[in-house]
């Protein structure tokens, strides 16, 4: 099913389809497209999808993905990575809490899944003609917001759903973006429920009156994150529900609120109750639609926001998942009239890297932990000179086209790393090993930092089990 928003074309203009939770429907989420583009003779540049893409490539990926034995199906997306089909419009993922995450950790940084189909990352920046598209993959859960990124191939039972929780070290590099037109998250921001109709939410979902009266519904860092950006467009799933709102931004509030890291509602008083809570088998509070695994029932308090009036606003827009008769996709038209790329080449969408985005991720490099500890970040200011300093790195170090963007394809070509679906014999039902992405590579030598997350056998350091895990 499928609304359409902003049915007055801006001058000049995108047409960007998006998708709720995929759960490895692509052929049926491309055919739905196709029919709304023959129907309504337009063209949809490009197709976001907000997590539980489920990029599979084969049975043993199936194995690195926290849901029951039940739900592992191969589904759509293999036909795509080996070249079987391609992706008819360029397709930007995030990541959600049941993936193949090992194929995601490959590409920790962002690159291509399939062809014509790229992942921003666990967490990431881009510019898709001019436009900027930020984005955070996974979930949020208290115990596991400050640890690094210790878990490796294979994954144990706690490894394989921590694998998929946001963490600090992201949000805080999220936070230091200038600016995003457009926010994917898999998670809706905490709170966001006060903004739209939640008498109407709760009558399609009952389920969620018990965490909405505790306050709990959502990720706390999200909201922090949407109000620190003030993104014209959020989008998100993992709910499955469509669910509209609204956040007005006070022009007098915005010096209150510093851009400090700190300052993104990840404080301790907001993490207070980290330890999850379970919930009753029959509890009410349990969505029925959702792939429920027990440790992921969490309670985490949070003041309630009380929304701001005046000055720039952030349109939510969370969908469902793709299912006949559910609302999962939506397609809207973005303002491209502000960017630097040519008008003759707007029918051809440009995915490059968006250069702040680089630079927050070289200042923030050293930082970067796979292993349970995470080290102290650096105050907001070192950060931000931090990144002001690496800017001018990037501006005088990766090459840029006429136009001064720096196109991904330069930088990224798509190569597969582990084989399609029926080579794995007798190994089917075990965890695949761990594969350097070229991809990885590539983007690590283009802003000249070791590459923490794939590297070749040569200067790999052996997998160890980190304490207390």
């Amino acid at each position: 099913m499928r609304r359409h928003l902003n049915r007055v074309l801006p001058p000049s203009s995108m047409k960007i389809a998006v998708e709720g939770c995929c759960h490895g429907e692509l052929d049926a989420i491309y055919k739905h497209i196709a029919q709304l583009e023959s129907r309504n003779k337009y063209k949809v540049d490009a197709l976001l999808v907000c997590g539980d893409f489920q990029a599979v490539r084969n049975w043993r990926d199936l194995q690195c993905m926290a849901v029951p034995n039940k739900f592992k199906e191969l589904h759509d997306f293999h036909k795509y990575y080996t070249g079987k089909k391609t992706a008819p419009i360029l397709t930007l993922v995030i990541g959600g809490n049941h993936e193949a995450s090992n194929y995601l950790w490959e590409l920790y940084h962002g690159g291509w899944l399939a062809p014509n189909i790229y992942f921003l990352g666990h967490a990431g920046c881009v510019r898709l003609n001019g436009v900027r598209i930020a984005g955070a993959s996974g979930i949020f859960k208290g115990p596991d917001f400050r640890l690094g990124h210790y878990e490796k191939v294979p994954y144990d039972a706690g490894s394989m759903r921590s694998i998929y929780h946001i963490r600090e070290y992201n949000v805080r590099r999220l936070s230091l973006l200038s600016s995003s037109q457009i926010f994917l998250s898999h998670d809706w921001p905490s709170s966001i429920e006060h903004y739209g109709d939640l008498d109407g939410l709760l009558r399609r979902k009952t389920f969620f009156k018990e965490d909405v009266k505790k306050g709990t519904l959502g990720s706390p860092p999200l909201m922090g994150l949407l109000m620190n950006l003030k993104p014209e467009w959020w989008f998100a799933a993992h709910l499955h529900t469509r669910f509209e709102a609204m956040v007005l931004h006070d022009e007098q509030s915005d010096n209150a609120q510093a851009k400090n890291p700190d300052e993104i509602q990840i404080d301790n008083d907001v993490l207070a109750a980290d330890q999850p809570m379970k919930s009753d088998v029959g509890s009410p509070s349990r969505n029925p639609d959702e792939i429920t695994l027990d440790d992921e029932e969490e309670t985490v308090v949070v003041p309630l926001i009380t929304p701001p009036s005046t000055a720039s606003k952030t349109k939510f827009l969370a969908l469902d998942k793709c299912l006949p008769r559910r609302d999962f996709l939506e397609v809207i038209d973005i303002d491209t009239t502000n960017t630097n790329i040519a008008k003759a080449e707007a029918h051809v969408p440009l995915l490059s890297f968006d250069p702040e985005w680089l630079a927050i991720t070289r200042a923030f490099h050293p930082w970067l932990s796979t292993t349970r500890h995470q080290p102290s970040f650096p105050e907001e200011i070192e950060a931000r000179a931090l990144v002001a300093s690496e800017l001018e790195w990037v501006e005088k170090n990766v090459e840029k086209d006429t136009n001064g963007a720096i196109p991904v394809m330069e930088h990224q070509s798509f190569a597969m790393t582990a084989p399609g679906p029926g080579s794995e014999g007798a190994d089917k039902s075990k965890q695949p090993p761990w594969y350097t992405n070229p991809q990885t590579e590539a983007f690590c030598r283009m802003l000249d930092i070791p590459n923490k997350i794939n590297p070749p056998p040569t200067t790999r350091e052996p997998t160890k089990t980190p304490a207390g895990s």
